[in-house]
């Protein structure tokens, strides 16, 4: 295996359609230890969500973040992957200490819902949210793609305690597929294992499932693990609060530390620093208090 943390794209040349691949190491490693994972189930599925939302940040042309949520009221309570539009990674895990269940669904339980939303720079957040009536993440994200967007996609993921990949088929926006060519895509894609998905490189897989087709492939994307968090964006966070909110929790402590869920860094504000953010200030990383990690 050469290809590791890297997305590629293909494009079915007489078929209407196009393809994402993704396969995760080192990415998903750092990214796994800052969570708490109570089981290979729940690893399995972590690292199934950071796959499937590398493969999401592939079909749309945006700059900001694709993040991937689902909730529940089971013993895992919430599961989150976030990337970039330059393939940067980060994800969390919210669970009761034991997490029983065998699929995704069973795990977050009754009321389920998976929440796509798209944080774009240059214009407002756009949301897509879907109950999660399938078994798996992967199946609940067909649904919604034929639902919310009207569009023929499907996904394969797949994930162990060392890797994570991905495979994404999809219709081409804008253009009328031959039905016939989908269901033969599709169908061939559908044949692809668990063992082939996080054990071939890229060039196998396709030779393996389209040998027949005519298939573009692109140069690889590097994916890698990095926080978003920042000391400004946290203090935005805290100034939404109020002052009264903030004093009263000042008035009980020294300082206000908040930890990010993602990385684990910690940010710790004292009563200089809060009295600046609300007073609209602009935040200096050359506060006394420093981040620490």
């Amino acid at each position: 295996m050469t290809q590791q943390d890297c997305l590629r794209r293909f494009l079915f040349e007489e078929a209407g359609a196009r393809g994402v691949w993704v396969r995760l190491q080192h990415s998903l490693q750092d990214a796994k230890q800052h969570q708490s994972l109570p089981n290979d189930a729940v690893d399995a599925q972590f690292g199934q969500a950071l796959a499937a939302a590398v493969l999401l940040s592939a079909t749309i042309k945006f700059k900001g973040a694709m993040i991937l949520q689902v909730q529940g009221g089971g013993d895992l309570r919430a599961l989150v992957a976030q990337s970039s539009n330059e393939r940067r990674i980060r994800g969390l895990v919210r669970s009761l200490p034991e997490v029983n269940g065998e699929t995704l669904r069973e795990m977050i339980g009754d009321g389920g819902r998976l929440v796509l939303t798209v944080e774009s720079d240059s214009g407002e957040p756009y949301q897509g949210i879907v109950a999660f009536t399938e078994d798996s993440l992967a199946e609940v994200l067909t649904t919604y793609f034929r639902q919310s967007e009207q569009l023929d996609t499907r996904l394969w993921l797949f994930a162990s305690n060392t890797h994570a990949a991905g495979l994404l088929l999809q219709a081409l926006p804008g253009e009328t597929a031959d039905k016939a060519d989908w269901e033969r895509l599709e169908i061939l894609a559908g044949t692809v294992t668990a063992d082939e998905l996080l054990g071939l490189d890229c060039e196998d897989i396709l030779h393996r499932l389209f040998h027949e087709e005519q298939v573009r492939l692109y140069e690889a994307e590097p994916v890698a693990f990095q926080c978003s968090c920042s000391r400004q964006k946290i203090a935005g966070t805290l100034s939404a609060l109020g002052r009264s909110e903030l004093e009263a929790i000042l008035r009980e402590r020294d300082d206000i530390e908040v930890d990010c869920q993602f990385c684990g860094a910690q940010y710790r504000y004292d009563k200089v620093d809060v009295e600046h953010l609300l007073n609209n200030s602009a935040v200096d990383s050359g506060l006394p208090s420093p981040t620490r990690h």
